[in-house]
């Protein structure tokens, strides 16, 4: 009954870090950059976009081009947003023994 008890105890502190890295994470913001800095996105730790700018200089470029540098600064962001979404999981997770455990993204 003891182990039981030890893994409750476990599952306890991990649900603890878990939650506390959720708040953690929607608190993140990720930068995402192109067109040598003519366009730049910032996302929130949820994904949404909090920020986007564009530079005077690249308006007066064709719209296909302005739409597909926004496209990569938001894929650029959103890599970036992963990256640190699960640094923050595996802080939670550190030590606790879960294999393979990742965050959905």
């Amino acid at each position: 009954m003891t182990d039981f008890n030890k893994i409750l105890d476990k599952a306890k502190e991990i649900e603890s870090k878990v939650k506390e890295s959720q708040e953690k994470i929607k608190n993140i913001e990720a930068e995402g950059i192109s067109g040598d800095n003519s366009v730049k996105i910032v996302l929130n730790g949820d994904g949404e976009i909090v920020k986007l700018y564009l530079s005077p200089d690249i308006l007066n470029e064709e719209k296909t081009v302005i739409e597909d540098l926004i496209i990569a600064a938001h894929s650029n962001a959103k890599s970036k947003l992963k990256t640190k979404t699960s640094e923050e999981i595996s802080k939670a997770t550190e030590g606790f023994g879960i294999p393979g455990f990742k965050f959905p993204l």
